[in-house]
């Protein structure tokens, strides 16, 4: 990741530490291990609505416990294993997620705004194959992370936030896996999208304003009603693409002419 990308992410996540409401977990990082060494698929451990704020959570297992509602705001969770985790409505704003798995969990109407994720190699991109994630906000660097599968229908994940001066931000998915993704809906506005894998997506009623497609593959995706005002089209494979005709907003697109179709 470039050096002022990571300086500006460090920044966002430290705003959103200042500026939230000065609070204490509910509780410790032990008490957090002891409670979860008790849980079972059969019988998981209930942190509801629990405030676990500022914690460093590194290196937990959480896929026996109930999570909904659940404030990880500012947490370190490096290497956590959330898989088919109930996260529903958590706030992981601010939170560390280097290496984070989130398969198949289901984050309905989370909140991940300025999450850090450092580092560009594989092993410290957080993972959310098959997760379910409408209406979450998210603005997030992820370049190639792996989202294949997931249900991001009615997120906002090009929200533009300002940070004292910091300039606007957006979130990154460049190469990332999005295959077989579902976007119906959902707002993507300035995101950056090269040389992501869209294959088969559902961009159904979407709104791509200015969003960087450039050398994505979008074969076979549904793009009906979907927004594209001022997207960048250059090298984007738009072969067996539906409802192209029904798109909005392509007469005002970049570069639609350097499309593979």
């Amino acid at each position: 990741m470039h050096r002022r990308k990571v300086i500006a992410y460090c920044a966002a996540a430290l705003c959103w530490t200042q500026a939230g409401p000065s609070v204490s977990a509910d509780l410790e990082v032990e008490q957090v291990r002891e409670l979860l060494r008790k849980g079972t698929a059969a019988a998981p451990v209930e942190l509801a609505g629990r405030d676990l704020s500022d914690l460093d959570l590194s290196g937990i297992d959480f896929r026996h416990a109930r999570m909904p509602g659940v404030s990880f705001f500012g947490s370190r969770l490096v290497n956590c294993d959330f898989r088919g985790s109930d996260l529903r409505g958590a706030n992981l704003n601010g939170a560390w997620l280097m290496g984070t798995n989130f398969s198949q969990a289901d984050l309905t109407g989370a909140s991940l705004l300025s999450v850090v994720v450092l580092g560009g190699q594989v092993k410290t991109r957080p993972t959310f194959t098959g997760a379910k994630m409408q209406g979450v906000k998210m603005i997030a660097d992820l370049p190639g992370a792996d989202l294949a599968g997931a249900d991001l229908s009615g997120a906002r994940i090009g929200v533009n936030i300002r940070n004292q001066g910091m300039g606007q931000m957006r979130t990154d998915l460049s190469s990332a896996n999005l295959e077989n993704v579902n976007l119906a809906g959902a707002d993507v506005n300035r995101t950056l999208m090269t040389f992501a894998n869209l294959k088969g997506s559902n961009l159904r009623g979407a709104n791509f304003f200015r969003v960087k497609l450039s050398g994505s593959d979008l074969t076979g995706a549904d793009v009906t009603d979907a927004d594209f005002t001022e997207a960048d089209f250059d090298a984007v494979d738009l072969r067996g693409v539906k409802g192209l005709d029904q798109a909005r907003g392509l007469d005002r697109a970049d570069n639609l002419s350097k499309a593979v179709r």
